[in-house]
């Protein structure tokens, strides 16, 4: 073990997905921009004196198709959202439930996996004091800053003059009528506004109506669309949210009162909304019954796909990218934390050694077996020898494909000087099984064949907190289905395979994402040290996050029934920048929290 400094910069490698969603470090950017590790993108940094902040996400150099238009969407924070809060990323125990509500970073990527004919740049801006209407009270020139914030990122961006999107959720709607109250019109180059719940301040006083009218008459292609929800009656706390004249509701209604005057509404209903079709199509607005009086305010935007609906809606993407209403359409897009977090430096002991240990896992022979045929063949050995010959079929590589594709997991935890770590290890994607992508068993097996096989490919066996960070990321949580007669018989286990497999077909979710709630683990831990010749199973996680199974070493290590599942973990790990093993940071007293809430498993294996 060397000692060595750790520098807090994190270069995520993340697996491919059904998405072609990769991370580069060797992105090629535009001055001033720098690469991102997440999709290939580069970003951009920018604050003002006057207290403004944003981001900026635009694909990598040699993403860019030249033929194409850009087009810039800027995004206003909601009150109380900080930038990386309103991108959103995947959240995992202990994060601020902000960063889950928006995503509109992956949103965003999803709109751009879906439109090849444009060069789609995300701009996410936030009032450092996280409320634009507070904001605009304190500055009273805020239109003319607004339009400079603007002039200054399309000077940033060496392309020809985009066309722009201005979207908004919450008090973020309040830029938006900034931006609006700056001259009499609203300029040629925006084509959409949108207003994610985000309409409170609308006023004919200030004569928003007007504009948008004589803004949506000059070209058939633009769009005004508000999504809102009848807030009237909803409380917090016991207490009405709203007052008797506040809300979106009521503004949306000051809208639809306005655009009367010029035409008919036509109404209708979709994806359990009230729709709203003014100035022949050109303005949508959306108002959600809410018969149950819930505050729907955050789950419009991120778990209806608000974002996605709005952009898309008249556009040849629209039916293109999943569906308003849910599920989230978006998920494999979320980045694995917050872009450009850097904790403090910290010096630690890193095996820098370790090298760079592949996964080893033969190939599949020709002549394998599928796995229902091959489990039937072993069904009436004794357990012994159904174990060989389990153990021998792994090693020779009858493992299904998916599986060799790992899944990164991130976490983090406080060390002993109180600063915090990255990590990133890779784990299998799901349980180990026998068998081809078409017809594979799930396999329990006794820790100590487990451990042969994991030494075999490379890999090594999880602790339970990383069981639970497991779950934590999983894209796929199925429930726990647990049988009561056999448990230790190989109809039992095919029989729960096939239950395994009909959830699993019935949620959608195709082979190689990141699955959980299946089976216990067998997992690594200090109590084996005072029972020895035992198995150590945790988890089987409930759909509310709380595992059936507590960490058990009540059975000997011989014992194998139906629940019994191996997750392999790729031995070689990162911490920060830095190369280094399972084994090594589970041993280290300054690093093992990273990976184990027992303190220090010095001999992680059985």
């Amino acid at each position: 073990m060397s000692r060595v400094p750790v520098h807090m910069v994190w270069l995520l490698t993340l697996c491919s997905l059904t998405c072609t969603v990769d991370a580069q470090v060797d992105v090629k950017t535009w001055p001033g921009f720098t690469a991102s590790p997440y999709f290939g993108e580069q970003t951009r940094e920018m604050h003002f004196d006057y207290g403004v902040r944003l981001r900026i996400l635009a694909p990598g150099v040699d993403k860019i198709d030249p033929n194409n238009p850009t087009h810039v969407v800027f995004v206003a924070t909601p009150n109380g959202n900080t930038v990386e809060q309103t991108l959103g990323c995947r959240i995992s125990e202990g994060m601020d439930w902000h960063f889950d509500i928006q995503h509109i970073a992956a949103q965003h990527r999803k709109l751009q996996s879906v439109n090849a004919r444009e060069n789609l740049i995300l701009v996410c801006l936030q009032a450092e004091i996280k409320s634009w209407p507070a904001w605009r009270k304190k500055h009273d020139d805020n239109a003319v800053k607004i339009r400079n914030v603007m002039a200054n990122v399309f000077a940033s961006i060496p392309l020809e003059f985009p066309t722009v999107t201005l979207a908004s959720h919450s008090g973020g709607g309040s830029f938006m009528l900034g931006f609006i109250n700056f001259s009499d019109g609203i300029p040629d180059w925006v084509d959409r506004l949108i207003f994610l719940d985000s309409n409170y301040g609308y006023t004919n006083d200030e004569k928003h109506g007007e504009k948008f009218i004589n803004w949506l008459a000059g070209d058939a292609q633009r769009r005004l669309i508000v999504i809102a929800y009848d807030d009237r009656e909803i409380t917090y706390k016991g207490k009405k949210v709203v007052s008797d004249t506040g809300g979106t509701y009521r503004a949306t209604h000051r809208m639809l009162d306005r655009f009367k005057q010029e035409g008919d509404i036509v109404e209708g209903e979709g994806h359990g909304f009230h729709t709203f079709d003014a100035l022949d199509g050109r303005a949508r607005l959306m108002i959600h019954p809410n018969p149950q009086n819930i505050i729907l305010h955050t789950r419009m935007v991120g778990e209806m796909n608000g974002y996605l609906h709005a952009m898309t809606l008249d556009t040849p993407e629209q039916n293109q990218w999943g569906t308003f209403g849910g599920p989230r359409a978006y998920m494999d897009w979320t980045q694995p934390h917050p872009e450009g977090f850097m904790p403090e430096p910290a010096t630690q002991n890193v095996d820098t050694d370790a090298g760079d240990l592949q996964i080893t896992i033969p190939a599949r022979p020709a002549d394998a077996p599928g796995g229902r045929e091959f489990m039937l063949s072993v069904a009436n050995l004794n357990p012994a020898e159904r174990e060989a010959a389990i153990r021998d079929e792994l090693l020779r590589g009858n493992v299904p494909g998916f599986l060799r594709q790992f899944v990164p997991i991130h976490t983090r935890a406080k060390i002993s000087d109180d600063s915090e770590l990255f990590v990133t290890y890779e784990v299998a994607p799901d349980y180990l099984a026998i068998g081809s992508d078409d017809d594979f068993v799930r396999v329990p097996i006794t820790p100590m064949t487990a451990q042969v096989v994991a030494d075999a490919f490379g890999c090594t066996l999880p602790t339970r907190k990383m069981v639970n960070d497991i779950y934590t990321q999983a894209r796929v949580k199925l429930a726990p289905l647990p049988l009561t007669e056999d448990r230790t018989s190989v109809t039992t286990f095919l029989q729960h395979n096939g239950l395994i497999k009909w959830q699993r077909e019935n949620s959608s979710a195709p082979l190689g994402h990141l699955t959980a709630g299946i089976k216990k683990d067998v997992v690594i831990t200090n109590r084996l040290k005072e029972k020895p010749n035992r198995v150590a199973i945790y988890g089987w996680h409930k759909l509310n996050g709380k595992p059936i199974q507590p960490l058990y070493t009540g059975h000997v290590n011989i014992y194998v029934d139906y629940s019994h599942g191996v997750r392999l973990v790729r031995r070689t790990m990162r911490v920060a920048e830095e190369t280094t093993t399972v084994d090594a940071v589970l041993a280290d007293p300054n690093l093992a929290a990273l990976l184990s809430d027992e303190g220090v498993i010095a001999d992680p294996r059985y």
